[in-house]
């Protein structure tokens, strides 16, 4: 008899899809337990207890939280399809870009936080568009990051579609350009149309509305 598979989660989180689209290309069966982030369940409280965030999975009534972590987990626990590369060196280099993308998100959050103009945001737009083209360069001629099929280092980056748009669209800049970024830009849309991501994406006009709250709240405390 299998073990029990919960995903403690909230819709609008980026990191909590990395786990439902590793889950769903490994053909995973979990339950999704949605929760309030202003009123936190007792078992996120109790699965969580260091950093009471999502996403947790919670694997036979074991709880492994960071979504990073959850992912290594994943592939371990279910190893086909495999989404990690078998070479050594090739896995080893996959999980250098995974944290690439986790070590960045200063930088996109100080551009989310930064007030439209201004020295601050110019700076913060300026080291974004200084990661884009680290990307761009490391995706070379490559459809997806693992090749033709996606692997994690592009569940990795997959906030990209949809939620750095909404960044974008909320900043007031357009930092993904298909004429300064072509590669990274086509990879965005080759992402977002792969069946399974597309069914787990958020809506759009939901999550802005839900990224300009969080937003407002966030440049309300700075002033």
């Amino acid at each position: 008899m299998e073990e029990e598979v919960k995903l403690l989660g909230f819709w609008a989180s980026p990191f909590v899809q990395r786990v439902i689209w590793a889950l769903k290309l490994k053909g995973v069966e979990y339950d999704y337990i949605e929760e309030d982030i202003s009123n936190k369940s007792q078992l996120l409280l109790q699965s969580n207890p260091t950093h009471k965030k999502v996403p947790v999975l919670v694997h036979g009534g074991k709880p492994i939280s960071e979504s990073l972590v959850i992912l290594e987990y994943i592939e371990e626990t279910w190893p086909q399809p495999p989404l990690l590369p078998k070479d050594p060196y090739e896995r080893a280099s996959a999980r250098f870009w995974m944290q690439f993308a986790a070590g960045k998100g200063p930088s996109f959050g100080a551009l989310f936080t930064s007030p439209t103009g201004g020295e601050k945001g110019e700076k913060a737009a300026k080291e974004v568009a200084e990661v884009l083209k680290i990307l761009e360069e490391s995706l070379g001629n490559n459809k997806f990051f693992g090749g033709e099929t996606i692997n994690m280092v592009d569940i990795a980056h997959g906030w990209l579609p949809q939620w750095f748009e909404c960044q974008e669209q909320l900043v007031g800049l357009k930092l993904l350009d298909p004429k300064t970024l072509p590669r990274l830009h086509t990879w965005v849309q080759d992402f977002k149309q792969l069946p399974i991501i597309k069914e787990s994406l958020p809506d759009y006009d939901r999550l802005l509305i839900h990224m300009k709250s969080v937003r407002e709240k966030l440049l309300a405390k700075t002033d």
